[in-house]
């Protein structure tokens, strides 16, 4: 099993820390195995500020993804129909046991130069 650091809106990142978003979506699955996602915020904040187990990953159609996750998405349906728009598949990672860092940490303490389009591997 490996980690993996993901970029994500502040927006989608308070709501993953106020418990109201459990899914992290992404177009494309991880090629590893991944249980551990590090979590950083994009602009304005760019900072590395948690972490989530990844205790399940969703891997269907995007209607079959959304009946599964609605609840607790985070996310508007137009905004997820959106996301998917001309896509046959959706990933969604469920997320637990997640923990902000006191202190927010630079990409460059994980040993990453810049922030990741979408996620970068890192290593344990």
């Amino acid at each position: 099993m490996c980690r993996v650091l993901l970029s994500i809106n502040p927006e989608y990142v308070e709501k993953i820390f106020s418990g109201e978003k459990e899914f992290e979506f992404r177009k494309n699955r991880c090629k590893s195995d991944v249980d551990k996602m590090v979590i950083y915020c994009t602009a304005p904040v760019m900072k590395v500020i948690g972490e989530a187990d990844i205790v399940e990953i969703l891997e269907d159609s995007p209607s079959v993804v959304w009946k599964k996750t609605q609840n607790k998405s985070g996310v508007t349906k137009d905004f997820y129909d959106s996301y998917y728009a001309g896509r046959t598949k959706s990933v969604a990672y469920k997320l637990a046991n997640i923990k902000k860092y006191k202190s927010p940490k630079t990409l460059k303490s994980f040993g990453i130069a810049s922030a990741p389009q979408s996620f970068v591997y890192l290593s344990r």
